[in-house]
Protein backbone atom coordinates (compact mmCIF):
# COMPACT_ATOMS: atom_id res chain seq x y z
CA UNK A 1 0.00 0.00 0.00
CA UNK A 2 1.10 3.26 -0.58
CA UNK A 3 0.23 6.93 1.27
CA UNK A 4 -1.23 9.93 -0.79
CA UNK A 5 2.02 11.38 -0.42
CA UNK A 6 3.66 8.47 -1.94
CA UNK A 7 1.41 8.36 -5.14
CA UNK A 8 1.95 11.81 -5.50
CA UNK A 9 5.46 11.97 -5.57
CA UNK A 10 6.01 9.27 -7.97
CA UNK A 11 3.09 9.71 -10.75
CA UNK A 12 3.30 13.40 -10.82
CA UNK A 13 -0.14 14.02 -9.83
CA UNK A 14 -1.03 16.44 -6.88
CA UNK A 15 -2.16 15.20 -3.49
CA UNK A 16 -4.96 17.95 -4.02
CA UNK A 17 -6.23 16.50 -7.46
CA UNK A 18 -5.82 12.82 -5.75
CA UNK A 19 -8.31 13.62 -3.53
CA UNK A 20 -10.59 15.46 -5.98
CA UNK A 21 -10.44 12.14 -8.12
CA UNK A 22 -11.67 10.35 -5.00
CA UNK A 23 -14.66 13.11 -4.26
CA UNK A 24 -15.92 12.46 -7.66
CA UNK A 25 -15.86 9.25 -7.40
CA UNK A 26 -13.15 8.31 -10.23
CA UNK A 27 -10.33 7.22 -8.21
CA UNK A 28 -10.72 6.02 -4.50
CA UNK A 29 -8.44 5.12 -2.22
CA UNK A 30 -8.21 1.26 -1.30
CA UNK A 31 -8.62 2.57 2.21
CA UNK A 32 -7.17 5.15 5.13
CA UNK A 33 -4.42 4.43 7.37
CA UNK A 34 -4.14 4.89 10.99
CA UNK A 35 -3.09 8.65 11.12
CA UNK A 36 -6.67 9.14 8.07
CA UNK A 37 -3.77 9.36 4.97
CA UNK A 38 -5.56 7.59 2.05
CA UNK A 39 -3.82 4.64 0.96
CA UNK A 40 -3.43 3.61 -2.48
CA UNK A 41 -2.90 -0.47 -3.98
CA UNK A 42 -1.76 -1.82 -7.14
CA UNK A 43 -5.62 -1.98 -8.64
CA UNK A 44 -5.91 1.83 -7.93
CA UNK A 45 -2.39 2.44 -9.13
CA UNK A 46 -2.89 0.66 -12.27
CA UNK A 47 -6.54 2.94 -12.56
CA UNK A 48 -4.94 5.73 -12.05
CA UNK A 49 -2.38 4.83 -14.71
CA UNK A 50 -5.16 4.38 -17.29
CA UNK A 51 -6.59 7.50 -15.81
CA UNK A 52 -3.64 9.40 -16.99
CA UNK A 53 -3.39 8.33 -20.63
CA UNK A 54 -7.01 9.06 -21.04
CA UNK A 55 -6.36 12.18 -19.83
CA UNK A 56 -3.19 12.72 -22.48
CA UNK A 57 -5.77 11.45 -25.17
CA UNK A 58 -8.20 14.21 -24.29
CA UNK A 59 -10.51 12.76 -22.83
CA UNK A 60 -13.15 14.48 -20.28
CA UNK A 61 -13.27 13.03 -16.76
CA UNK A 62 -16.85 12.11 -17.04
CA UNK A 63 -15.93 9.98 -20.00
CA UNK A 64 -12.78 8.73 -18.45
CA UNK A 65 -15.17 7.39 -15.48
CA UNK A 66 -17.25 5.89 -17.90
CA UNK A 67 -15.10 4.33 -20.02
CA UNK A 68 -12.74 2.57 -16.90
CA UNK A 69 -16.04 1.80 -14.87
CA UNK A 70 -17.12 -0.25 -17.79
CA UNK A 71 -13.88 -1.73 -19.06
CA UNK A 72 -13.39 -6.10 -18.02
CA UNK A 73 -10.26 -6.67 -19.98
CA UNK A 74 -7.44 -4.80 -18.55
CA UNK A 75 -5.13 -5.94 -20.80
CA UNK A 76 -7.61 -5.33 -24.05
CA UNK A 77 -7.96 -1.72 -23.05
CA UNK A 78 -4.27 -1.30 -22.33
CA UNK A 79 -3.37 -2.21 -25.55
CA UNK A 80 -6.20 -0.21 -27.58
CA UNK A 81 -4.88 2.91 -25.12
CA UNK A 82 -1.03 2.16 -26.40
CA UNK A 83 -2.36 2.43 -30.24
CA UNK A 84 -4.29 5.30 -29.45
CA UNK A 85 -1.09 6.78 -27.85
CA UNK A 86 1.14 5.43 -31.28
CA UNK A 87 -1.41 7.32 -33.56
CA UNK A 88 -1.38 10.04 -31.33
CA UNK A 89 2.72 10.07 -31.73
CA UNK A 90 3.17 9.62 -34.98
CA UNK A 91 1.01 12.50 -35.11
CA UNK A 92 2.47 14.95 -33.42
CA UNK A 93 5.91 13.80 -35.26
CA UNK A 94 4.26 15.81 -38.60
CA UNK A 95 3.11 18.61 -36.36
CA UNK A 96 7.03 18.99 -35.12
CA UNK A 97 8.54 18.07 -38.76
CA UNK A 98 5.71 21.05 -39.74
CA UNK A 99 6.70 23.02 -37.16
CA UNK A 100 10.62 22.71 -38.13
CA UNK A 101 9.62 23.42 -41.85
CA UNK A 102 8.12 26.83 -40.59
CA UNK A 103 11.06 28.02 -38.63
CA UNK A 104 13.15 27.34 -41.72
CA UNK A 105 11.10 29.13 -43.64
CA UNK A 106 10.67 32.27 -41.42
CA UNK A 107 14.59 32.26 -41.27
CA UNK A 108 15.10 31.83 -44.71
CA UNK A 109 12.44 34.91 -45.27
CA UNK A 110 13.74 36.96 -41.85
CA UNK A 111 12.72 40.52 -41.65
CA UNK A 112 9.21 40.13 -43.82
CA UNK A 113 5.36 40.70 -42.08
CA UNK A 114 4.48 37.27 -44.10
CA UNK A 115 6.14 34.32 -45.79
CA UNK A 116 6.12 33.41 -49.34
CA UNK A 117 4.41 29.38 -49.77
CA UNK A 118 3.60 27.96 -52.87
CA UNK A 119 1.57 25.40 -50.43
CA UNK A 120 0.13 27.27 -47.05
CA UNK A 121 -1.60 24.56 -46.34
CA UNK A 122 1.81 22.77 -45.07
CA UNK A 123 1.75 25.39 -41.83
CA UNK A 124 -1.44 22.80 -40.73
CA UNK A 125 0.21 19.65 -41.61
CA UNK A 126 -0.56 17.15 -38.74
CA UNK A 127 -2.74 19.57 -36.93
CA UNK A 128 -5.69 17.94 -35.42
CA UNK A 129 -8.51 20.37 -36.32
CA UNK A 130 -11.47 18.12 -34.42
CA UNK A 131 -9.83 18.64 -31.23
CA UNK A 132 -11.87 20.66 -29.86
CA UNK A 133 -15.40 19.55 -30.89
CA UNK A 134 -16.18 19.25 -27.22
CA UNK A 135 -15.39 22.03 -26.16
CA UNK A 136 -17.35 23.72 -28.74
CA UNK A 137 -20.33 21.32 -28.05
CA UNK A 138 -20.53 22.74 -24.94
CA UNK A 139 -19.95 26.60 -25.97
CA UNK A 140 -22.24 26.38 -28.02
CA UNK A 141 -24.62 23.48 -28.64
CA UNK A 142 -26.82 23.89 -31.58
CA UNK A 143 -24.11 25.21 -33.58
CA UNK A 144 -21.70 22.93 -32.74
CA UNK A 145 -24.35 20.20 -33.61
CA UNK A 146 -25.40 21.87 -37.59
CA UNK A 147 -21.41 22.22 -37.95
CA UNK A 148 -20.88 18.51 -37.74
CA UNK A 149 -24.13 17.49 -39.48
CA UNK A 150 -22.14 19.29 -42.15
CA UNK A 151 -19.28 18.18 -41.78
CA UNK A 152 -20.66 14.38 -41.70
CA UNK A 153 -21.93 14.98 -45.30
CA UNK A 154 -18.28 16.58 -46.77
CA UNK A 155 -15.95 13.82 -48.30
CA UNK A 156 -11.52 13.44 -47.22
CA UNK A 157 -11.41 15.74 -50.57
CA UNK A 158 -14.04 18.25 -49.79
CA UNK A 159 -12.34 18.69 -46.52
CA UNK A 160 -9.13 19.30 -47.28
CA UNK A 161 -10.52 21.98 -49.84
CA UNK A 162 -12.02 23.84 -47.00
CA UNK A 163 -9.01 23.86 -45.29
CA UNK A 164 -6.64 24.90 -48.19
CA UNK A 165 -8.92 27.59 -49.13
CA UNK A 166 -9.27 28.71 -45.58
CA UNK A 167 -5.33 28.72 -44.91
CA UNK A 168 -4.74 30.44 -48.29
CA UNK A 169 -7.21 32.98 -47.48
CA UNK A 170 -5.03 33.98 -44.03
CA UNK A 171 -2.43 34.49 -45.93
CA UNK A 172 -4.09 36.98 -48.11
CA UNK A 173 -5.41 38.36 -44.95
CA UNK A 174 -1.91 38.73 -43.71
CA UNK A 175 -0.33 40.40 -47.15
CA UNK A 176 -3.46 42.90 -46.91
CA UNK A 177 -2.24 43.54 -43.42
CA UNK A 178 1.06 43.93 -44.45
CA UNK A 179 0.34 46.35 -47.03
CA UNK A 180 -1.43 48.98 -44.70
CA UNK A 181 -5.27 47.85 -44.96
CA UNK A 182 -7.38 48.81 -42.36
CA UNK A 183 -9.86 46.22 -40.77
CA UNK A 184 -12.56 48.43 -42.85
CA UNK A 185 -11.05 48.53 -45.81
CA UNK A 186 -13.06 47.04 -49.05
CA UNK A 187 -10.98 44.22 -49.85
CA UNK A 188 -10.45 43.29 -45.93
CA UNK A 189 -14.33 43.39 -45.70
CA UNK A 190 -14.33 40.86 -48.84
CA UNK A 191 -12.56 38.57 -47.37
CA UNK A 192 -14.59 38.49 -43.57
CA UNK A 193 -17.91 38.24 -46.31
CA UNK A 194 -15.65 35.09 -47.48
CA UNK A 195 -15.64 33.97 -44.09
CA UNK A 196 -19.25 34.84 -43.28
CA UNK A 197 -20.28 32.73 -46.26
CA UNK A 198 -18.43 29.88 -45.04
CA UNK A 199 -19.94 29.50 -42.11
CA UNK A 200 -23.63 29.65 -43.25
CA UNK A 201 -23.85 26.32 -44.50
CA UNK A 202 -23.07 25.57 -40.56
CA UNK A 203 -25.16 27.91 -38.89
CA UNK A 204 -26.38 31.10 -39.21
CA UNK A 205 -24.68 33.93 -36.98
CA UNK A 206 -25.89 37.19 -36.12
CA UNK A 207 -24.19 40.20 -34.82
CA UNK A 208 -23.21 38.84 -31.91
CA UNK A 209 -22.51 36.01 -32.21
CA UNK A 210 -19.96 36.82 -35.38
CA UNK A 211 -18.14 39.42 -33.31
CA UNK A 212 -18.05 36.56 -30.58
CA UNK A 213 -16.21 34.17 -33.04
CA UNK A 214 -13.80 37.19 -33.98
CA UNK A 215 -13.03 37.63 -30.30
CA UNK A 216 -11.80 33.86 -29.78
CA UNK A 217 -9.22 34.13 -32.22
CA UNK A 218 -7.15 36.39 -29.88
CA UNK A 219 -8.81 35.21 -26.36
CA UNK A 220 -8.53 31.63 -26.83
CA UNK A 221 -4.21 31.27 -26.98
CA UNK A 222 -4.93 28.11 -29.38
CA UNK A 223 -6.34 30.15 -31.90
CA UNK A 224 -4.19 32.93 -31.24
CA UNK A 225 -1.28 30.38 -32.09
CA UNK A 226 -2.89 29.39 -35.26
CA UNK A 227 -3.16 32.73 -36.59
CA UNK A 228 0.79 33.98 -35.51
CA UNK A 229 2.11 30.71 -37.48
CA UNK A 230 0.79 32.96 -40.57
CA UNK A 231 1.84 36.53 -39.28
CA UNK A 232 1.93 37.54 -35.80
CA UNK A 233 -1.20 39.55 -34.72
CA UNK A 234 -3.27 37.77 -37.67
CA UNK A 235 -5.69 37.14 -35.31
CA UNK A 236 -6.42 40.18 -33.75
CA UNK A 237 -7.05 41.91 -37.12
CA UNK A 238 -9.84 39.42 -37.92
CA UNK A 239 -11.56 40.12 -34.85
CA UNK A 240 -11.14 43.75 -35.65
CA UNK A 241 -12.27 43.17 -39.45
CA UNK A 242 -14.77 40.76 -37.96
CA UNK A 243 -16.20 43.35 -35.78
CA UNK A 244 -16.53 46.01 -38.51
CA UNK A 245 -18.67 43.32 -40.19
CA UNK A 246 -20.79 42.53 -37.52
CA UNK A 247 -21.62 46.49 -36.68
CA UNK A 248 -22.34 47.24 -40.60
CA UNK A 249 -23.31 44.09 -42.16
CA UNK A 250 -24.93 42.02 -39.42
CA UNK A 251 -28.42 42.38 -36.78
Amino acid sequence: MWTIVEVARASGVTSRTLRHYDAIGLLPPAGTGANGYRLYGQEELLRLQQLLVLRELGLPLEEIRAVLDAQRDRIGALRRHHERLVAERDRLTVVAATVARTIADLEEHEGRTTMTMDRPENLFEGFDHGRYAEEARERWPEEAASSERYAASMSAEEIATRQREWTAQMVRMAELRAAGASPSDARVQAEIQAVHDGILPMWTPNAAAFRGLGATYVDDARFAETFDRVSPGLGAFYRDAMTVFADTRLT
